[in-house]
């Protein structure tokens, strides 16, 4: 059954149009993922489904009675309310059947009228199946377990909501929609101020929510665990695909390549149409000016593709100057403490060549704190950092405080790197889509997404061998982290990377380290895997990791970057292949109109150079099309593989 149901929905800002012509359905019982560039209208539609903003053109239609819970409702609660006052707000209702109840109770008990008491004992009934239908029993540990859940400790039921902070305010709000229990739920970024703990309890609730779920997430393995259709704005329209996250994106770029061959094609079938049209009316003959006009009729009603649109992406890898030793780092005993109080004791571990590994854990564990050190920005109350032989730290900032509010984008990159050419400095800012005046822009004026792009142009520049990043995915939209992802799949060196971005964790490391105040606990694998072992006593850890030794992990984790790269560069063959298919047959196009042009017939010097032309052209094709073979049985066995 269709629950929400949009057709043909349009909306501009001024002459800015962001929705051009959104058409969809969600069924009933439906959860699906709505991604998209920054500023595609994802929020804007959003507010339209929900009343917030009106359509300019087409219409929204939902299901008659449809309970509706919109997210982004931080203003929906009193500043005065305690933190459990505001959510016993939700159950209001409850709580005065529970009220009177207790009041019917009490005249019964003192009710000595046979008639009287028989009608108090049957509205306490009716009261009493009311109450059990609202699940009245269960409403405070229902509010218990939703704040504790979502990271608002027991503590802070008491604290006054002006008291909380902007992020405690969200889980507040967030807290409130999920126990007002509506059949569709509209979620705009609900992960934003949730920690890991909070973002799995949220992920598990989720997936075993039975209402209609429509939500907007940057959390891309939130959205693998969760959706079953996914939907892109793209271009001002609305492209759907079954599947979770990881089948759109294969979807995507499948539907993509299908929709631009499509479009490749009907523009050369509209080339050579043209060609014949105009050959036939530069006869000038009666008959063939019939044929000219007969055709163009044809031609004209012909449904013209659009082209399919992609947005930018970046285009960038990472390389090392030089080869380190095999030890890359060995830290022991390290401590750190502010104003007396520890953030963390006795962290201890080693990494080495060519190690990929994930450091998570709690919010002000010291994290950061533990890269500043190893970046020498902070110094250690106690402990030893040392670095093995060539070791060359590249340390990407989450907050990008290393770039000068004064400097021009372009001047920034150049003066890291003054000894190379402006050319050189701009062909890599175009990497990061920085072309034309946008290298002029003030540091200063850049949002956060653009800033992490500087940081990462010059990381990229710098080619040292051991990347400390922190937070590296945050602010970059889906699209460039997955680049990024692919460019640190091809890196010879040593990755260490804080990260709440469970999809990146997955797609990189090797190894996941977690930070805890008194110490550290390594698990190998990716993030998945660390799932699956985090819950075994050591003992049974011990045991799992006994097969594979972490030199027989690392190997074959680079082999699987090997092959993947390899993979990678055969698809490039193929497309190439393809592009050059393409433009010889473009050329042969051509050629057949210039020869068809009374002129060219006229001087047979010109018509015998454009003849031989053609043939070699035509000459060319057989070979084209076994190189496009070629490279198409490469990449089946490579991906069979």
């Amino acid at each position: 059954m269709i629950l929400i149901s949009v057709e043909n929905v349009k909306k501009s800002f001024g002459i800015d149009e962001v929705l051009r012509d959104v058409t969809f359905s969600v069924q009933k019982g439906e959860k699906m993922g709505l991604v998209g560039a920054n500023g595609s209208g994802k929020t804007t539609l959003m507010r339209i489904l929900t009343g917030e903003e009106t359509a300019d053109q087409g219409a929204v239609h939902m299901n008659r009675g449809l309970k509706l819970g919109y997210l982004a409702q931080t203003g929906d609660i009193a500043l005065e309310d305690t933190v459990w006052q505001a959510m016993l707000r939700v159950f209001e209702r409850v709580i005065a059947l529970e009220t009177r109840m207790k009041d019917t109770e009490k005249r019964m008990a003192e009710n000595r009228d046979e008639k009287t008491a028989l009608r108090l004992s049957d509205e306490y009934y009716k009261m009493t199946e009311e109450f059990n239908r609202l699940e009245g029993y269960a409403y405070e540990g229902e509010i218990t377990g939703k704040l504790t859940g979502l990271g608002i400790s027991r503590l802070m039921f008491g604290r006054k909501v002006k008291t909380l902070s902007g992020g405690e305010r969200t889980r507040l709000s967030l807290a409130k929609l999920l126990l007002q229990k509506p059949e569709a739920l509209l979620m705009d970024e609900p992960t934003n101020h949730l920690d890991l703990n909070a973002i799995e309890w949220l992920q598990n609730y989720l997936s075993e929510y039975k209402g209609t779920l429509l939500l907007i997430s940057h959390d891309r393995y939130f959205l693998d665990h969760i959706c079953g259709t996914m939907g892109e704005i793209l271009g001002g329209r609305l492209y759907k695909y079954t599947g979770n996250y990881t089948e759109y994106m294969e979807k995507r770029a499948a539907d993509f390549e299908a929709r631009t061959k499509a479009y490749n094609l009907q523009q050369k079938l509209i080339e050579r149409e043209q060609a014949i049209i105009a050959r036939y009316r530069r006869f000038n003959r009666e008959k063939s000016i019939r044929a000219a006009e007969s055709r163009q009729k044809r031609l004209d009603k012909i449904e013209r593709l659009e082209k399919p649109k992609e947005e930018k992406q970046l285009r960038f890898s990472f390389d090392a100057r030089r080869r380190m030793g095999n030890d890359a780092l060995e830290v022991k005993g390290l401590s750190k403490s502010y104003g007396g109080k520890a953030v963390f004791k006795d962290v201890s571990f080693n990494l080495r060549a060519g190690d990929r590994v994930a450091l998570i854990g709690k919010n002000g564990v010291g994290k950061t704190t533990l890269f500043k050190i190893l970046n020498r920005r902070e110094t250690p109350d106690a402990g030893t950092v040392r670095f093995g032989v060539n070791v060359d730290i590249g340390y990407y900032d989450q907050h990008q405080q290393h770039l000068r509010e004064s400097n021009t984008v372009l001047n920034e990159v150049w003066t890291a790197f003054p000894a190379m050419e402006q050319s050189r400095v701009r062909t890599a800012l175009g990497q990061f889509l920085f072309t034309g005046d946008d290298v002029f822009a003030k540091i200063a004026t850049l949002s956060g997404g653009e800033r992490g792009r500087v940081a990462l142009t010059k990381l990229m520049l710098r080619k040292d061998n051991f990347l400390l990043l922190d937070e590296p995915t945050n602010h970059l939209d889906m699209d460039s982290c997955e680049v990024l992802e692919d460019a640190l799949s091809d890196f010879p060196g040593v990755i260490f990377a804080i990260s709440h971005d469970r999809y990146f964790v997955n797609r990189f490391a090797d190894f996941v380290m977690v930070m805890e105040t008194d110490g550290i606990t390594l698990y190998p694998g990716n993030f998945d895997d660390y799932l699956e072992n985090r819950e075994k006593p050591p003992q049974q850890q011990d045991e799992a990791n006994e097969g594979p030794t972490k030199t027989s992990l690392t190997k074959d984790r680079k082999k699987e970057r090997r092959q993947g790269a390899q993979l990678r560069l055969l698809k490039t063959a193929v497309t190439d292949a393809e592009d050059a298919i393409m433009q010889n047959e473009r050329h042969m196009a051509e050629l057949e109109s210039e020869m068809a042009d009374p002129a060219a017939c006229a001087d047979q010097e010109k018509l015998l150079e454009l003849s031989l032309t053609y043939q070699k052209a035509q000459e060319r094709l057989p070979a084209l099309y076994a190189a496009l073979e070629q490279a198409e049985e490469a990449c089946q066995k490579a991906e069979a593989e």
